[in-house]
């Protein structure tokens, strides 16, 4: 069962993510927060694998209780849920720590196959929200080479990891090399290990900062 912990300030919301998340038999709410505090208490407490956070939220906003929640003993992964369609709402929730972004409005689908790429670190990237870090952190044109940040990793791992700069999830990157999804897996684990990276939202803000890809995905 994937734990899941609801931190948001409206009642009938986290009514709503309850009823579809539970709906769902793998996924189990094993509790619910109303402020930035309850959250950060009620992560500890309930050791949940995945916090749907919003960001606006009484007492401690969701990006500071973000924050203080990565910083706990084995930490859930955090997935940000907001109806701001801001860019300073997506680098701020990024750069605190979330491995996830999604509007509350996007379909009750996208909210399941959030919370499940969230529990096995699969981090779900909007496609929206990938052209974002693209127009933020990309180069004109792509550094030639392999930027020096990347020498370490291999041939199969730079193809991975410009797969995962198009938002591919590792299902699909299996599908587009013909191999087991467990084999991604595998090269996932070793380019975030090797970089030094908390997650796949890392991994394509890396690959745009050093020129790997560039505007266009070249």
């Amino acid at each position: 069962m994937i734990r899941v912990l609801i931190a948001d300030d409206q009642e009938l919301v986290r009514t709503g993510f309850r009823v579809i998340l539970e709906t769902e038999g793998d996924i189990e709410v094993v509790g619910e927060a109303e402020t930035g505090q309850q959250a950060v208490r009620q992560a500890a407490l309930l050791t949940p694998q995945v916090v749907l956070m919003d960001i606006r939220m009484p007492e401690l906003d969701g990006l500071a209780a973000t924050e203080q929640i990565l910083r706990q003993r084995d930490p859930p992964t955090v997935v940000v849920l907001t109806t701001f369609d801001h860019n300073e709402y997506v680098y701020r929730a990024l750069r605190a720590g979330a491995a996830g972004f999604l509007l509350k409005d996007a379909p009750s689908s996208r909210l399941v196959a959030a919370v499940r790429a969230a529990a096995t670190g699969d981090s779900l990237i909007e496609p929206s929200i990938t052209k974002r870090l693209v127009e933020r952190f990309a180069e004109p044109m792509p550094t030639p080479g392999i930027p020096a940040r990347l020498a370490q990793l291999t041939e199969r791992e730079l193809v991975v990891l410009r797969l995962i700069t198009r938002g591919l999830s590792n299902a699909e990157i299996a599908a587009e090399m013909v191999v087991a999804e467990t084999t991604v897996k595998t090269h996932v684990a070793r380019i975030l290990s090797k970089l030094a990276l908390r997650d796949r939202v890392q991994a394509v803000v890396l690959a745009y900062e050093t020129g790997f890809v560039a505007r266009g995905g070249s």
